[in-house]
């Protein structure tokens, strides 16, 4: 079954940005034709909830069609219709939206857990656990950055956050059965969530300091070519 969903998953994910690279620029240019205002947001909806539904219908979770609706939403595609109809980006014609759903799945999420679990030992080493993982696994992810000039352990700060989409897969989870039992108990439900508000909250301050460390590091060179600076070459530079 694993196997299945893992050939489902790529399979769809690959023929969907595939054939999504070459129908999108078309879509969009002649959606532009009806010169209507707020054409851009009707078709990127149309696009996400139809790849949602394809996803549903293959059988995997909507998510994944959502997820590709938005590698293939690509800027360049919409930049003729953007400008002749709505003047915005989809994440800004989309903010009123995630402005109302957000907070209204972050409240069905935490209405789901069981806050007598957060009591047993065993759900919070789990939790524990899973936080070090979430956070380390992320930073192995980072060692994929290879452009010169780019802090690995930055983007690995960076990527360590689990939010919507975790809390998705596990309320999915969470609502399906094997052999009379839920996929997702709801102590793994409490220690995902813990999870994903330790490793939300932890990254501001992570990030802060790395950025510290990284401008204390190139402001010392700065510093010492200003002090052999001859008084012209300072004053060019002080002007700049």
């Amino acid at each position: 079954g694993i196997g299945k969903i893992l050939v489902l998953a790529v399979g769809f994910l690959v023929v969907a940005v595939v054939i999504g690279q070459k129908l999108m620029p078309k879509l969009f240019d002649a959606a532009s034709y009806l010169r209507s205002h707020g054409m851009l947001l009707a078709v990127s909806l149309l696009v996400c909830f139809s790849l949602a539904y394809l996803a549903a219908v293959v059988g995997l979770a909507p998510i994944v069609g959502a997820f590709t609706a938005g590698l293939i939403l690509d800027e360049v595609h919409y930049e003729d219709l953007a400008n002749r109809s709505d003047h915005a980006s989809v994440e800004e014609l989309i903010a009123p939206l995630t402005g109302l759903l957000v907070p209204v799945f972050f409240v069905i999420m935490g209405a789901r857990v069981d806050l007598t679990v957060f009591a047993q030992t065993s759900v919070l080493n789990f939790a524990f656990w899973l936080t070090i993982a979430a956070i380390v696994g992320k930073q192995i992810c980072s060692l994929g950055v290879v452009d010169k000039g780019l802090d690995r352990f930055v983007v690995g700060l960076g990527m360590i956050p689990r939010g919507e989409v975790g809390l998705i897969f596990i309320g999915i989870g969470a609502s399906m059965t094997l052999h009379g039992k839920t996929v997702v108990d709801p102590a793994t439900f409490g220690a995902v969530v813990i999870m994903v508000i330790v490793t939300t909250m932890v990254t501001p301050p992570l990030i802060t300091w790395r950025f510290g460390k990284v401008g204390a590091v190139t402001e010392a060179p700065q510093e010492t070519a200003k002090l052999n600076d001859t008084p012209q070459e300072a004053t060019r530079a002080a002007r700049s």
